[in-house]
């Protein structure tokens, strides 16, 4: 069982609606409304969605994790600190690859 399958991502709105940002965009937990990750952060966003695009889900580097409210268990699944199923870790040559489910951080912020 899965959260979402390979490619899902690509087929919402979400390419389009980010593709020609020139900064930041801050990935929210569906379930709490916490930031999980803001990306790009190093890179810019083509480069951000070639990634996510080659691996099949939105791909997330160290830098781009709120460490505070994201979790790295030891088998690699990747959670929220509220224990919503994000994604895996999936490390390669460059480092740590969080591939995370598109539906686990399309939430909106939490109101202040």
């Amino acid at each position: 069982h899965y959260a979402e399958h390979a490619g899902y991502w690509t087929s919402t709105t979400f390419v389009g609606d980010v593709k020609d940002e020139k900064g930041e965009v801050t990935f929210y937990d569906s379930n709490t409304g916490k930031a999980l990750f803001v990306a790009p952060r190093g890179r810019d966003m083509a480069a951000f969605l070639a990634e996510s695009v080659s691996h099949g889900w939105p791909s997330f580097r160290d830098e781009e994790v709120v460490w505070e409210n994201v979790r790295c268990l030891s088998d690699g699944e990747s959670v929220s600190v509220d224990g919503t199923h994000l994604g895996h870790n999936l490390p390669d040559g460059t480092g740590n690859r969080y591939c995370i489910n598109l539906v686990s951080v399309a939430g909106r912020p939490v109101e202040e």
